[in-house]
């Protein structure tokens, strides 16, 4: 008979846990190839992308985990995964 189990007190989710040490690789946006679409926000599982102040998409680094959706989702193709 289970005596003891965890539970869960509240939602949640991993927003505020970096996750910059799981990749080895990471995303690095084209901004030459980039329409601004946001279709690597829409599919990215985690809080990485943004638009900058200056209007630019951008990459947090340490909350990527380096899953490479947002590349492979691009639709123009600006989004290339390099090596760590």
């Amino acid at each position: 008979m289970l005596k003891s189990a965890g539970i869960i007190l509240e939602p949640g989710n991993m927003a505020s846990q970096l996750r910059s040490g799981w990749r080895s690789q990471r995303p690095v946006i084209d901004q030459s190839k980039c329409t601004k679409c946001l279709i690597c926000w829409v599919y990215c599982p985690e809080p990485a992308i943004y638009k900058s102040p200056g209007g630019t998409i951008e990459i947090n680094y340490d909350y990527c985990k380096g899953c490479g959706i947002c590349a492979e989702e691009c639709p123009r193709k600006a989004i290339a995964m390099v090596s760590e």
